[in-house]
């Protein structure tokens, strides 16, 4: 995967031979009943339709059937289609061949997952009987190491990987995607495992054009936006342009970057062109509700239940909709009822936690995001969630754990450290607040208050010319010219300037008080008080100079106010806690363990 990552420019991609290997892997996909990738290749197949292939392609469906079995396998491939899980294991008991053999293992473990989940939607508890039927699958598989091929390596990862055998699972995937690098649920899978940037790039995998696709998709599973959509711009510009999956991939990364208003528009120019795909639907409604886009959310609830109302996205644009009027009730049961549908979906997991949350019903809202980190622990969501709800029960000990967390996940967020920073305020740990406050602002506040809750903290432990550092840097950020906690930081300025009769300087803040109502009466009496000592230093032969144990910060930051010169960067406090530093939030060396 190295030429990849360390990729500036275009990457040059065989789109003759592409097309071959996509049309021979959906032929073998369709044989052993692995729809969804088929239908994955499918789609690539069809954006790639212009390209016409120069070669004929070779039929090798029968070739892996001996003539005796084939009736057997035609018989069982119809009742696996129908979901007749048990009958299709059944006719397929003494086969030898390959695709037989296959069939027949992933006929009991959908079987045992079926029954699984009928189940747990009945009485609320999982079927004993299919950790057996895995255990059994296993002991298959070893037994029979040297003879697998591609497509049961890739079902052992998934055996392993249910019964929470990570690393093993790694290594087995690794060696079906060398096997059969067309099966691309071997790649998801393989993604959902590496759950760190170094991890992923230390997988051994096969120099072949479905890596490319793999890294992207990894990206956007370790929420590395940046890298993701540079990843599928190389694709489209290789040849792929024309891809509804990579219109998606790109949609969920600027999703995930909080560029709304460019994932909205490649996911409207999707429902466009393909306006029955329901894949995805379920970011596209987080979007629409985070734009309050009430009335095309409606339209897209609408749309979604004309499809089919009974697939978990459609289930989730409802929930979504029930969301954005309030009515979270209702929301959490159509959350619930896609989760029953498919008890690993994420996102489901996630929003139902967000709905407990506005229930204030913390103790189900902890229940849903601990789901959610069973299905997918490398979601920095489910952890911050964790941390809000634990927040609400006043645990900060807890808070601190989970927002932790959420940081290392998510680095370049400030809202998880602005949140971290207060749990450490409320424990009187002062010098890790303040770490935490000053690394939320130098990553790029997103919400604008890490400036505002660091000046106050300063002030509250009396270290006033750090505090007066801290509220003129944010009085200066442009972006925080509606802020509700301006008046005081401009309050604060002029009453500090006043104190070391900086008039000029206590006065232009003084007047920006005058400007709003809870801090008018205030500029008024600071104003007052300017002027008698004016009058007093009228009398006076000398022009007041500065004092002498005025930091130099704050000389620097003031000088600029009576000049027209661009603003300058948060200058380094004078007084600071002690081994005050910018705090580093390192991810852990484990490859495939959190």
């Amino acid at each position: 995967m190295q030429p990849l990552l360390n990729t500036k420019g275009d990457i040059q991609i065989d789109l003759n031979q592409v097309r071959i290997d996509i049309l021979h892997g959906i032929q073998e996909c369709n044989d052993r009943g692995l729809m969804q990738t088929a239908k994955w290749l499918s789609e690539l197949n069809f954006a790639l339709k212009d390209h016409k292939i120069s070669s004929e392609i070779p039929n090798k469906a029968e070739d892996d059937i001996v003539t005796e079995e084939k009736e057997a396998y035609t018989l069982a491939k119809s009742l696996f289609d129908c979901q007749e899980f048990d009958r299709a294991a059944y006719f397929l008991e003494n086969c030898t061949s390959p695709k037989c053999v296959f069939l027949l293992r992933y006929s009991q473990y959908m079987s045992s997952e079926k029954k699984r989940l009928d189940n747990a939607t009945d009485t609320g508890n999982e079927n004993s009987e299919s950790t057996q039927v895995l255990l059994d699958l296993l002991s298959f598989f070893k037994a029979n190491r040297n003879s697998l091929d591609g497509y049961l390596l890739y079902l052992e990862g998934v055996v392993l990987k249910k019964l929470d055998l990570r690393s093993q699972a790694v290594t087995v995937l690794q060696a079906s995607v060398a096997a059969t690098p067309t099966l691309w649920s071997a790649w998801v899978e393989l993604a959902g495992l590496a759950n760190e940037y170094e991890a992923l790039d230390s997988l051994q995998l096969p120099k072949h054009w479905m890596m490319y696709f793999f890294a992207a998709h990894a990206f956007v599973e370790l929420k590395l936006s940046e890298q993701a959509l540079e990843a599928y711009m190389v694709l489209a510009t290789a040849g792929f342009d024309k891809s509804t999956y990579i219109t998606a991939q790109m949609a969920i990364a600027h999703h995930d970057r909080r560029d709304v208003d460019s994932s909205l528009a490649l996911f409207r120019d999707l429902y466009q062109s393909d306006p029955f795909r329901l894949d995805n639907w379920d970011v596209y409604s987080h979007l629409l509700y985070l734009k309050e886009k009430r009335m095309e959310l409606a339209n897209l609830a609408q749309k979604a239940v004309s499809i089919d109302k009974y697939r978990v996205e459609t289930c989730c644009v409802i929930g979504n909709y029930y969301s954005l009027r309030s009515e979270h009730q209702k929301a959490v049961i159509y959350f619930q009822r896609a989760l029953s549908l498919d008890p690993q979906y994420l996102s489901a997991w996630i929003l139902m936690g967000h709905e407990f949350i506005e229930l204030q019903n913390s103790n189900a809202a902890i229940q849903c995001y601990r789901q959610a980190i069973d299905v997918n622990r490398n979601d920095y969501r489910a952890w911050n969630g964790l941390g809000q709800a634990y927040e609400i029960l006043g645990l900060n000990g807890y808070c601190i754990y989970y927002y932790s967390r959420a940081a290392q996940l998510k680095p370049d967020d400030s809202r998880m450290l602005v949140s971290l920073g207060e749990a450490y305020e409320k424990m009187d740990k002062i010098p890790n607040a303040l770490k935490c406050y000053y690394k939320a602002h130098s990553t790029g506040d997103i919400e604008g208050m890490a400036l505002f809750k660091l000046a106050k903290l300063y002030e509250k432990s009396n270290m006033p010319n750090s505090a007066a550092a801290a509220y003129t840097a944010a009085c200066q950020e442009p972006a925080n010219a509606g802020s509700k906690e301006l008046p005081a930081a401009q309050r604060y300025l002029a009453q500090y300037y006043l104190r070391f009769s900086l008039l000029d300087h206590a006065s232009h803040y003084a007047y920006k008080c005058l400007e709003h109502e809870s801090t008018k009466e205030a500029g008024k009496n600071i104003l007052k008080t300017i002027s008698e000592k004016r009058l007093a230093a009228s009398t006076s032969a000398q022009p007041p100079s500065l004092p002498e144990d005025l930091p130099e910060a704050i000389k620097n930051i003031s000088a600029s106010l009576t000049q027209d010169t661009p603003k300058t960067p948060f200058p380094s406090p004078n007084v600071t806690p002690d081994n005050f530093s910018t705090p580093m939030f390192t991810r852990k060396s484990s490859k495939y363990k959190m």
